[in-house]
């Protein structure tokens, strides 16, 4: 039975074409079928063995074995949008040295292909959230997030006015920026640049976040995986904007009602040679370990 992988790249940096170029004869010359996106044909110079597949869209995953995403965590997202409907594991190969999302370095991406074609890896699950807007009786946006869901205001100069539920209650009214719901692993994105906290990826938790609220009470919160959060754009204050993962946005018109629970299917990533969370953290901020004014030993 033949393997198959699917390679999605920055086509936009010479460097990923570079890399995409090795790992796809490497894999090939394990006895993989390597499947690559019409679309980024043109700018890789692949192999005549590679596999042109149509996309980007869910199909291109289909009965893969593994999807290799080479970038940063921009392609890692999109490349995720092509693995969870599918529920195919997903290896992202960072070519830098910022972002949570991937698992292996350009550094060591030899021993990466050889745990890949070894079969050495383990796949975790990670939570995701499923996004509904409705106006005027009928909905007008549904996607989903890996990272996070946010609600802003769309107007730089006036401040959102959202109304806030937690599993049906109300909880608050905002005045502020803007809402962000988070998953663990979207913790460390803009949840965290907004105040959240850090939450480890094994954590089943949703976040929310306000956005520089205008309130005396404006804390991120950590609810249950099982809650639901609804935000209302107040009838009376400006067009907000609904944005997940930063990838797909709409425009929300005062009345819009937003909401945010847990999704029904994770996306499965792919775990080389795990490091427990607090070294990624330590390693990803550049944590002082020994101290903010060094060590007294």
């Amino acid at each position: 039975m033949t393997r198959s992988a699917l390679l999605v790249t920055h086509t936009g940096r010479r460097q990923s074409t570079q890399h995409a170029r090795t790992v796809a004869r490497d894999l090939l010359a394990a006895g993989f079928e390597v499947r690559v996106i019409a679309e980024e044909v043109a700018d890789l110079d692949l192999p005549p063995e590679v596999t042109t597949v149509d996309g980007p869209t869910p199909a291109a995953a289909e009965g893969v074995e593994i999807v290799l995403a080479m970038g940063g965590d921009g392609t890692f997202l999109r490349a995720a949008e092509l693995a969870r409907p599918v529920k195919a594991p997903l290896l992202g190969i960072n070519l830098g040295k910022v972002g949570f999302l991937a698992e292996a370095e350009i550094d060591h991406l030899d021993d990466a292909i050889k745990d890949v074609v070894d079969g050495s890896y383990k796949v975790d699950e990670r939570l995701t959230l499923d996004v509904r807007a409705e106006y005027g009786g009928r909905v007008i946006a549904e996607s989903w997030a890996l990272n996070e869901v946010s609600v802003e205001k769309g107007q730089r100069a006036q401040m959102l006015e959202l109304l806030v539920d937690v599993d049906g209650r109300p909880l608050a009214r905002y005045g502020c920026d803007g809402v962000v719901c988070a998953t663990p692993t979207g913790s460390t994105a803009y949840a965290f640049s907004a105040g959240g906290p850090v939450v480890w990826p094994e954590v089943e938790a949703l976040l929310l976040v306000p956005i520089s609220a205008h309130a005396l009470f404006s804390k991120p919160l950590v609810t249950a995986p099982t809650s639901s959060f609804s935000l209302t754009v107040d009838p009376y204050t400006s067009f907000a904007v609904l944005c997940c993962d930063g990838r797909r946005t709409w425009d929300l018109p005062p009345g819009a009602k937003v909401t945010v629970e847990r999704g029904q299917l994770p996306v499965r990533l792919v775990r080389l040679q795990p490091r427990p969370f607090t070294d990624v953290l330590v390693a990803k901020f550049a944590l002082p370990v020994e101290g903010w004014r060094g060590s007294k030993r």
